[in-house]
């Protein structure tokens, strides 16, 4: 068997974090080998933003994101900020704008996103190995050494960018838990996050209204994001349903305020104005009217305003402004844009992301147990770890 080619750094997977992690320790002097199984790299950024790449969000900062440790993501966010991916992006020439709640996206594709990071590769010298999955992974004192398409490659630094179990038809595998596990790394339960919910027969009334969309307050416990929810054949989807599925748990219920903007006391204030008004149409001037109709008739409230009593209307409007569901479960893996749990970050070093355990051994990007809300906060994650990693490796 030949000698395996001599690298500094293997980096396993060529998504986000993946690529910045090489560019990063390329441009440092490093010899660098990206590997990946698929074809192409930077699939998820390919079809993330409607292709637009969602590629940071301007107000990313720790407490926007979900860990075991809700502290393990400060060091990096801190070094690498959604400013500095900015000016790299406009180092670039990429036009990009803000949409709402700080999320920036490209003018154009997200394929230029993916073309600055191999470029930032190819000024880092970095040897790109696409079509070419890993099927051994050996470490001994001299440090690691894979065998990926029948070609073998050694390097005393290894770093884990292949990401988690959301979206498998991009080629999503749990392999990069099963390689942590092989070096006895712990593992935080991986999980569906941002991912629309489905909803039991009990709330079929509501299935049937798919297609309708309204700005809601959705919470789960203490946590609550003001965003559109959508009804879907399956049950709720939405930003605002995708944001709070990360905090639900199976079994527990989330609740909805369709009167967000509403004040206290509306109905009954509606019903000294209009007394002749119906329930049904007073909804329909603030939410649209399949919805306010399936409502209001939930609420059993079907006379005019002026013969209901103030108590049973703050009774309804209570109901309206926390209205609760139990979803049956989650579109599980398939629909999920991020997987919850992974790595875990009690097992790495939040300043460079390496392995305590396992010296020169490092975990980046979606595959550590730190998950994002909705917007491009995972974006910033995969860059801000992935530049951590790569400016540590081999230091």
């Amino acid at each position: 068997m030949p000698a395996p080619e001599s690298f500094d750094v293997i980096v396993l997977g060529a998504g986000g974090a993946g690529m910045m992690c090489a560019a990063v320790a390329g441009q440092r002097g490093l010899q660098v080998l990206l590997v990946d199984h698929a074809d192409a790299p930077g699939k998820k950024i390919l079809i993330s933003g409607g292709g637009r790449c969602n590629f940071t969000n301007i107000n990313a900062g720790p407490d926007n994101y979900l860990s075991a440790n809700p502290h393990f993501a400060k060091s990096a966010l801190r070094r690498y900020t959604a400013a500095d991916f900015i000016a790299l992006v406009d180092q670039y020439g990429i036009a990009w704008h803000e949409k709402t709640l700080g999320q920036l996206f490209c003018d154009g594709s997200a394929r230029q996103i993916v073309a600055m990071l191999l470029a930032e590769c190819e000024i880092g010298g970095v040897t790109v190995q696409l079509g070419s999955p890993v099927t051994a992974i050996d470490h001994g004192e001299s440090g690691f050494r894979i065998t990926a398409n029948g070609r073998a490659a050694a390097a005393p630094a290894l770093v884990i960018a292949t990401g988690g179990l959301s979206i498998p038809k991009l080629g999503a595998s749990s392999f990069a838990y099963d390689l942590a596990r092989q070096f006895g790394i712990d593992v935080v339960e991986p999980r569906p996050a941002l991912v629309p919910l489905t909803l039991g027969v009990e709330e079929a009334l509501f299935r049937e209204l798919s297609g309708v969309a309204a700005e809601v307050v959705a919470s789960a416990g203490r946590t609550r994001f003001r965003e559109a929810a959508l009804f879907t054949h399956r049950g709720l989807s939405g930003p605002a349903i995708l944001q709070i599925s990360s905090f639900w748990r199976p079994g527990d219920e989330i609740a909805i305020d369709f009167l967000p903007d509403a004040t206290r006391g509306w109905l009954a204030a509606t019903k000294r104005a209009r007394p002749r008004a119906g329930v049904k149409a007073v909804l329909g001037g603030l939410l649209p009217a399949r919805l306010a109709d399936t409502l209001s008739d939930r609420i059993g409230l079907g006379i005019d305003l002026g013969n209901i009593a103030d108590r049973q209307l703050d009774v309804a409007e209570q109901r309206l402004r926390e209205w609760r569901f139990r979803p049956s479960g989650s579109e599980g893996f398939a629909k999920a844009e991020v997987t919850s749990g992974g790595i875990a970050t009690a097992e790495l070093s939040s300043r460079t992301m390496e392995a305590k355990k396992v010296p020169g051994l490092y975990a980046v990007g979606e595959a550590v147990d730190v998950t994002g809300w909705l917007g491009g906060y995972n974006f910033q994650w995969a860059w801000a770890s992935g530049w951590a990693a790569g400016q540590a490796v081999c230091t």
